[in-house]
């Protein structure tokens, strides 16, 4: 008389294992860039709100004293030039009109857009924005 005897399973095969890991594998190929390109924006849009956030003491600033506040005047506007650990921020007056200037974050070592800048220029016709970061930024296009 045969009987059949029922084996119990006491572990994963190596094919299983192996299948495993090419799944795992083909999931990070595909999330790291995502997330490399995801931290790209976020430091893009971090920059941005630092500058965006200086443009009405700015303005504040051209009615008070009738100039684009000077270089080392950061301080007068509620700011300081290392106010973001991804970079600083620098403003530059323009010579030929008294109102007229830019303000500009530059990217540092601490970020992944290291040498990279978000800059505002203020005209009479108002603000104008440039971005050398290579992410699209909807505002300062």
């Amino acid at each position: 008389m045969k009987t059949n005897k029922q084996k119990k399973q006491q572990g994963f095969t190596l094919i299983e294992l192996m299948i495993v890991v090419a799944v795992i594998g083909v999931l990070s190929a595909v999330a790291i860039p995502a997330y490399k390109n995801y931290v790209k924006k976020s430091e893009a849009a971090a920059g941005m709100g630092t500058v965006r956030a200086l443009l009405t003491n700015i303005d504040m600033y051209i009615q008070e004293n009738g100039s684009f506040p000077a270089t080392d005047n950061l301080a007068e506007l509620g700011a300081s030039a290392g106010m973001n650990t991804l970079g600083k921020i620098a403003l530059t007056q323009d010579g030929s009109v008294s109102e007229a200037g830019s303000v500009a974050f530059n990217f540092g070592t601490n970020a992944t857009l290291n040498n990279t800048n978000i800059t505002y220029t203020r005209s009479a016709s108002g603000w104008s924005c440039n971005n050398t970061t290579g992410q699209t930024i909807k505002i300062c296009d």
